[in-house]
């Protein structure tokens, strides 16, 4: 196996797009993420990490790290441990900061424990996700309200709604920075579910890969849930987004939380793999 650290995006993309292409919802994450890179670099604060394993001339796994992110990795069906390790070893060796790994369970545990065999840090379990997809929406029936885009006039609510979903449901992740979310708002990809008059609900468009959109930021304040508001609010985006000429709309769901998983699924989402995000300490 051969690994190689790539310098630009274009060469990385080159190696690696028409291979995770073949499933994009399953590969939506670090596909994604490259895509955004190519499009939209000044959106990163750091360089990134890009790197891909090839075996035989074919391409064995891939890993991609945008700080102060985690990285995430791929890798083809099989056992992923040998090309796990050879990414782990060099990610070690070449001193970035790690602080998660997320991917496909197998993928994403087999680099968790090479990482810990070449360092002797502690692995915990972070998030166990859960993928999904949908291409027809089952609107929620008796959902008082109607979808709206979030104007620069909301993002005080916008910001500080980011915050709290970030404190809550991925508290490993980097605070969200007003700036980008500045940006989203400018480029309609953020949305409100109002209520006589009242905004009550949060969600986003996301990733982009060539036939699918991702969903995320769904957030509804403690005192407003139980009325049925995210899955309107969720529901109401995809349709938008399908209709925008998406094929396909794909969420993640933490897999600690059956609410969200159930309400998805009633508005047509459909489970398609699992993944787990493993934090990473290095000894001290």
């Amino acid at each position: 196996m051969d690994l190689t650290v790539h310098q630009h995006i274009d060469t990385f993309l080159a190696e690696t797009e028409a291979v995770l292409s073949q499933d994009e919802v399953t590969n939506g994450l670090i596909l994604g993420v490259a895509l955004r890179l190519k499009r939209d670099p000044a959106r990163f604060e750091h360089a990134p990490y890009l790197a891909t394993i090839r075996d035989g001339g074919e391409l064995a796994a891939a890993g991609l790290m945008t700080p102060p992110h985690g990285l995430v990795v791929y890798a083809r069906p099989g056992d992923p441990s040998p090309a796990m390790r050879l990414l782990a070893a060099d990610l070690v060796a070449s001193a970035w900061p790690l602080p998660t790994v997320n991917g496909v369970v197998d993928v994403s545990r087999a680099f968790a424990g090479a990482w810990q065999a070449i360092t002797g840090g502690e692995v915990t379990v972070g998030i166990a996700m859960r993928v999904f997809e949908l291409r027809a929406v089952t609107p929620p029936a008796g959902v008082s309200g109607s979808l709206r885009c979030a104007t620069p006039a909301d993002l005080d609510r916008v910001f500080a709604w980011a915050n709290a979903f970030r404190d809550e449901a991925i508290p490993s992740d980097s605070p969200p920075r007003r700036e980008l979310l500045a940006r989203s708002i400018a480029e309609e990809n953020i949305y409100l579910w109002e209520d006589g008059g009242r905004v009550v609900s949060i969600a986003a468009k996301g990733r982009r890969t060539a036939h699918g959109v991702s969903v995320g930021l769904v957030y509804t304040p403690p005192e407003l849930r139980g009325r049925g508001y995210a899955s309107a609010c969720v529901a109401a985006l995809s349709q938008v987004i399908l209709d925008e000429g998406a094929d396909f709309c794909t969420l993640f769901t933490d897999l600690a939380n059956p609410t969200s998983n159930s309400i998805y699924q009633k508005i047509g989402y459909r489970p398609v793999c699992d993944f787990t995000q493993f934090a990473l300490s290095r000894p001290t």
